[in-house]
């Protein structure tokens, strides 16, 4: 998931590999093979690709489908601490599994929304 997220988000950015690679101060060789999937970054590098492109480092490595980075997330932390920590104890399949995260997702959606509205 890495490495696709990666290079979407690269194109999203308009950038290049070069490009990129330069901001991080790394090879444009080794950048390459992050969004082939051979080599993976140390995880200080990928906080930098994180910024870099404003997303959460949980989005870029696939932990979570928010893109948004926010400082306020504490509510998707929180949700995504208890999907992960609960998910195991229900003996769901990979298809219920991505279904409660689906749900769940779009239950803090709907709550932040009606929180928002009355404000």
């Amino acid at each position: 998931m890495f490495p696709e997220r990666l290079k979407k988000l690269r194109k999203e950015a308009g950038l290049t590999q070069q490009q990129v690679a330069k901001k991080l101060r790394v090879g444009q060789n080794s950048y390459s093979n992050w969004e082939k999937g051979i080599r993976t970054p140390i995880f200080p590098t990928i906080e930098k690709l994180a910024e870099l492109f404003n997303v959460s480092t949980d989005y870029l490595t696939g932990k979570t489908d928010i893109k948004e980075k926010n400082e306020n997330n504490s509510i998707e932390t929180t949700a995504n601490v208890l999907f992960r920590t609960t998910v195991k104890d229900l003996n769901l399949t990979p298809e219920q599994e991505e279904q409660l995260k689906k749900d769940l997702n779009e239950f803090i959606k709907k709550r932040r929304k009606a929180f928002e509205d009355d404000l």
